[in-house]
């Protein structure tokens, strides 16, 4: 009962309750196949279908999308499997009906659900890569991992070529080992700056120097995470009046401005006593924990106020002002650019979006079966990110990796960064809207043009509602959520393995309303689809133009003001091998991956009922008019406007 081709035998055993079947199954090579195969025997209703394939030669492995049953009757019958047959190991399928355990009524069916999530436990282990952050799966490299989450083909997250490439493509080859060599001046850093004409990066490069260039990257830069209200100023910032009154356009005191919410603040406590990256002996490098004062001012434009580069007051640590000399307070700026360009990297990109995803996915595939709805609507979410991941602890931020070539905070201190960070990363913080209300920075009256939080916002709605439309066709009351042991299992090893059980980050360990569930899901798909978007993809827009988001520092923060002049200010900078380092690099991570997927396709169906897929419908088309909104909006704004 098989179908022969010259090099492959793939066997159909079909396990039944026990007429004429006509099996189609879709194998993918590096071109699509389908078979046919006909049984000619009564075989009853079927519940299971067993694939094997034996193997012949070493790397002969196969993609099958599903299979689909004609029965005598005229019937068709999906099995997807969306699985790769490796060497002589069986795949056995179940219908493509999404189902809860308590919907499985058959002895046959309930042990399948459990042998899979038993052979799941044995292959998706948890690990602890660094102390004190996430777990992630149990692998050292890409080839270890699970061969159904590896990428199809490893060059396309091959963080070493990608840079390669980058670095052709860029043109900087010249520069790429001239490590201690400083650009001459600020002009001088274009000769490695590709300029392609009406984009960000331009405009950053024209306007860098600009206080509303500085204030508008915290609205809707690559991260806009870091302004919040500032509803009465730290005792370790004193700022007085006097000190910025000539800054303030409405007549009132900055107590008033404070109390008029006015005025927000951007803290970079988290890099206090970070250790900068020593691994070129020829290179010092340099960190700083700035605090920075802004305001938004008549025209709603967000301006900074006063910047400190440390967090302890003193004659050492001066309070910069705009009304300070020119490269005094340039300085200033560059060096909380400087600091915002580490939080994002490693806290708000790497952290809160591609480690904590990885804990949903490692978690889901030990605690879901492929039946269960929740890992039908998850997995095309995250299925690929446990391996971005896996390559980046290889290549990118493993020791000696890339991320030690051109990061201040190479070298150790990235780790140091995460382990911190993991005091404030809550659930909580991961639901949009109350990330944004606990800044203070939720009101569009108050704090207007702040996209992020405008059309996240807007993603979020239209995602939770999805989501609900999902949950409620599988769960029709709260106490279907509570006994679903699935669902509990699956959130208790998030918060129990995944997140170690740290009392500070209130991972739930249970779940008892559909409204819960539907919140935890949510938070899963929009950190791992639209949030990693909006901090990830500006990356070469906001920090291509070195001086506007400096990798790292290699000179200290000056201790008082009137000493720096332009010269001081380009031998603080990168010198030109680590400008090169990085321009690859957020050249590189800013780049689609081929075949890349958007938020609301599913071209695999992992679900085949029509109320699910009228559900993926609607949320499609919700989507695309939250795109229009934004495409309309975008075309007649401008940053400076």
């Amino acid at each position: 009962m098989g179908s022969q081709t010259n090099i492959h035998e793939v066997h159909f055993l079909l396990m039944t309750l026990c007429n004429n079947y006509n099996l189609v199954t879709t194998i993918v090579r590096p071109q699509v196949d389908s078979y046919d195969v006909t049984v000619g025997e009564n075989l009853g209703e079927m519940e299971l279908v067993k694939i094997e394939k034996q193997k012949y030669w070493v790397h002969d492995d196969w993609y099958c999308k599903y299979i689909t049953v004609k029965t005598p009757s005229g019937d068709y019958v999906e099995f997807p499997c969306f699985h790769w047959l490796v060497d002589d190991k069986e795949v056995v399928l179940r219908d493509g009906k999404a189902l809860l355990p308590k919907d499985d009524k058959t002895r046959l069916v309930k042990q399948h659900r459990h042998k899979e999530l038993e052979s799941r436990r044995k292959t998706y282990r948890w690990r602890e890569w660094q102390p004190g952050i996430p777990m992630s799966i149990d692998a050292n490299t890409h080839k270890e991992l699970p061969r159904d989450i590896q990428f199809d083909s490893e060059k396309g997250v091959d963080f070493i070529l990608n840079y390669s490439k980058a670095i052709e493509n860029l043109c900087v080859n010249q520069f790429m080992h001239m490590f201690q060599s400083s650009w001459n001046d600020f002009a001088d850093f274009e000769r490695i700056f590709v300029r392609i004409k009406n984009t960000i990066s331009e405009y950053v490069m024209q306007h860098w120097k600009e206080d509303f260039m500085f204030g508008y990257q915290y609205l809707n830069g690559c991260n806009p995470v870091m302004i919040q209200k500032c509803t009465k100023l730290p005792e370790k910032f004193p700022v007085t009046h006097d000190m910025v009154a000539d800054c303030l356009e409405r007549e009132m005191t900055l107590e008033e401005e404070i109390e008029a919410g006015n005025i927000y603040i951007a803290d970079y406590e988290l890099m206090e006593d970070i250790s900068p990256n020593s691994t070129d002996p020829c290179t010092l490098q340099y960190l700083a924990a700035p605090i920075c004062l802004l305001y938004n001012n008549s025209q709603s434009k967000i301006l900074p106020l006063a910047i400190q580069l440390g967090q302890t007051p003193g004659k050492e640590n001066p309070i910069f002002l705009p009304s300070d000399d020119q490269y005094d307070w340039m300085l200033a700026k560059i060096w909380v650019r400087s600091s915002d360009f580490h939080i994002h990297q490693t806290v708000t990109h790497l952290l809160r979006t591609h480690l904590v995803s990885e804990v949903f996915g490692v978690a889901m595939f030990r605690q879901l079966p492929a039946v269960h709805p929740a890992y039908k609507l998850l997995l095309p979410h995250i299925r690929f990110t446990i391996a971005i991941n896996t390559k980046a602890r290889e290549q990118l931020i493993c020791e000696f990796g890339i991320f030690d070539k051109a990061n201040g905070t190479g070298g150790g201190g990235h780790v140091e960064m995460i382990q911190k960070a993991m005091r404030s990363l809550t659930f909580r913080s991961l639901c949009f809207p109350d990330a944004i209300k606990a800044r203070g920075v939720d009101s569009p009256e108050d704090l207007p043009y702040y996209y992020y939080r405008d059309d996240g916002n807007r993603v979020w709605d239209v995602t939770k509602s999805f989501v609900w439309d999902v949950v409620c066709i599988y769960y029709d009351s709260d106490d279907t959520v509570q006994k679903d042991e699935e669902i509990q299992a699956f959130v208790k090893d998030v918060s129990s393995f995944g997140m170690q059980d740290l009392d500070c980050c209130g991972f739930p360990k249970s779940l008892k309303t559909r409204e819960e569930l539907t919140e935890y899901l949510t938070v899963i798909i929009f950190t791992a689809s639209a949030h990693h978007a909006a901090v990830n993809f500006g990356q070469y827009d906001w920090c291509s133009w070195i001086p506007n988001s400096p990798p790292t520092m290699r000179k200290p923060p000056p201790k008082q003001k009137g000493v720096v002049d332009v010269k001081f200010i380009i031998q603080s900078l990168p010198d030109r091998g680590r400008s090169c380092w990085h321009l690859g690099a957020v050249w590189a991570l800013s780049q689609f991956q081929e075949n890349e997927l958007f938020l609301g396709m599913y071209p695999d169906e992992h679900f085949i009922e029509k109320p699910v897929k009228e559900a993926m419908e609607l949320f499609r088309k919700r989507l695309a008019e939250v795109s229009s909104v934004i495409k309309v909006r975008n075309e007649v704004r401008s940053m400076s406007t």
